[in-house]
C-alpha cells in the first residue's frame, strides 16, 4: 500500500495544486491552453525522444508484451465501438474515448509502483516505448482525420502521410527510434537539454489537469449569475401569468365575445409555450448529464476491470506465462487512465469532459484494483 501512495501522492498534489491555481485565478484565463500546448508541442516531444533513443529495438519480442498489447488493444478497440455505437460519437471524440478505456498511465505511475512491487521497471519501460510507437500514432491519426470533415480521399491520405511532420509526438518518436537503430550517441549538451525540458512534461500536464476541473477564473461568478437569473427570471414569469390569469379573467366577466376568446387563447398558448419550454429543457440537461456520467462509468469499468483481466486471461491461461510475469502484465494494464487523454482532447479542440473524468475516476477506483491484483498474484499469496 505504501508504494501506491507514493505513486499516486504527486498526481493528487500537483492536481490539487493547478486546481488551487485556477479556482484563484493566478495563472490567467488562458494558462490551461498555453500550458497545453507548451506539454503537447514541447516538453512531452522532448522527453519521448530522449526515452525512445536510449531504447533497445528488441525490446517488444516478449511475450508479457504480447498479453499487455491484446489487452489493450481488445479493450481500446471496445471503448471506441461502445463510444461510437451506444454513445453516438463521432470518429473523433471515440478514439478518445477508445484512449480513456485502454492508454495506461505508465509513466509517472507504472514507475514507481514497478519498482516497489515488482522490483524492476524494465517491463513498464517496454510498456512506456508500446504505447509511444505503436498505439499514440492510431489515435493521433483517428484524431487528425476525426477532426478535418469529410474531404477526398486523395486528401484525407495526404494528410496520414503528412502527419509525422506535423506532429511533434510522432515525429520525436520516429527520431528516437532512427537514433536508436543507427546506434548513434547524440551530444550530451542535447540529450542533457532534452532531459531537462522533457522532466517538465508529466508535472506541467498534471498542473493543466487541474486547470480544467474548476473551469478555469470567475467560473464560480459565472455559476452565480446564471442562478440569479434564473430565480429572478421565474419570478417575472411568476408576475406574467399571474397578470395574465387576472386580465382572463376578468376578460371573460366583462367580455362574451370573439375577443375574450382571442385573449383566452393566446393566454393559454403562452403559458403552455413558456412551461414547455422549461420542462424541456430542464430533461434535455439532465439526460445529457446522465448519458456523460454513463459513459465514464463505462470507460473507467473497461480501463480499470476489464483490461486487466483480459490481461491476465492471455498471459496466464493461454501463453501459460510464469508468475511474476503475470502479475507484471496485470499491474500495467490495472494502470489508470494517462493524462495523455485529457490532453490530446484539448489539443484537437475537442470536449474533454470525458478524458478528464476518466482520468480522475480511473486514478480513484485503480487504487483498489492495484492493491487486489498485487494481494492475489503477488509472491505473498
Amino acid at each position: 500500500m505504501h508504494a501506491l501512495l507514493s505513486g499516486f501522492a504527486p498526481i493528487w498534489i500537483l492536481t490539487g495544486i493547478g486546481y488551487a491555481a485556477g479556482r484563484g485565478g493566478l495563472l490567467g484565463e488562458q494558462a490551461e491552453s498555453v500550458l497545453g500546448r507548451f506539454v503537447f508541442h514541447v516538453a512531452m516531444p522532448a522527453a519521448l525522444f530522449t526515452m525512445v533513443s536510449g531504447s533497445r529495438p528488441g525490446a517488444f519480442a516478449h511475450p508479457s508484451m504480447v498479453a499487455f498489447a491484446a489487452g489493450t488493444a481488445l479493450v481500446s478497440a471496445l471503448g471506441y465501438a461502445v463510444s461510437r455505437r451506444f454513445f453516438g460519437r463521432e470518429r473523433a471524440e471515440a478514439a478518445v474515448s477508445g484512449m480513456a478505456s485502454g492508454y495506461v498511465n505508465s509513466a509517472n505511475l507504472g514507475i514507481p509502483v514497478a519498482v516497489h512491487v515488482l522490483g524492476d521497471a524494465s517491463f513498464v519501460a517496454q510498456v512506456i516505448l508500446f504505447q509511444v510507437l505503436f498505439v499514440s500514432p492510431v489515435v493521433l491519426t483517428l484524431l487528425d482525420s476525426g477532426t478535418q470533415g469529410g474531404g477526398a480521399a486523395t486528401g484525407g491520405l495526404r494528410r496520414m502521410l503528412t502527419m509525422p511532420v506535423r506532429n511533434p509526438v510522432i515525429m520525436a518518436s520516429l527520431l528516437g527510434v532512427a537514433v536508436s537503430a543507427a546506434g548513434w550517441q547524440p551530444p550530451a549538451v542535447v540529450t542533457h537539454s532534452c532531459d531537462v525540458l522533457g522532466a517538465a512534461a508529466v508535472p506541467t500536464a498534471l498542473i493543466t489537469l487541474g486547470l480544467s476541473l474548476c473551469g478555469g477564473p470567475g467560473g464560480r461568478k459565472g455559476r452565480a449569475a446564471d442562478d440569479g437569473t434564473g430565480r429572478a427570471g421565474g419570478r417575472r414569469e411568476a408576475g406574467v401569468a399571474a397578470a395574465g390569469r387576472t386580465e382572463v379573467a376578468a376578460a371573460g366577466r366583462t367580455e362574451v365575445g370573439a375577443a375574450g376568446r382571442t385573449e383566452v387563447g393566446a393566454a393559454g398558448r403562452t403559458e403552455v409555450g413558456v412551461a414547455g419550454r422549461t420542462e424541456v429543457g430542464a430533461a434535455g440537461r439532465t439526460e445529457v448529464a446522465a448519458a456523460g456520467r454513463t459513459e465514464v462509468g463505462v470507460a473507467v469499468a473497461l480501463k480499470t476491470v476489464v483490461q486487466p483481466l483480459v490481461a491476465f486471461l492471455v498471459a496466464g491461461p493461454l501463453l501459460g506465462l510464469p508468475d511474476h510475469q503475470v502479475l507484471a502484465v496485470v499491474l500495467c494494464s490495472a494502470l489508470p487512465t494517462a493524462q495523455n487523454a485529457y490532453l490530446y482532447a484539448r489539443e484537437y479542440g475537442l470536449d474533454t469532459g470525458l478524458a478528464r473524468h476518466c482520468v480522475v475516476a480511473s486514478t480513484v477506483v485503480s487504487m483498489g484494483t492495484l492493491s487486489f491484483g498485487t494481494w492475489v498474484l503477488g509472491p505473498s499469496r
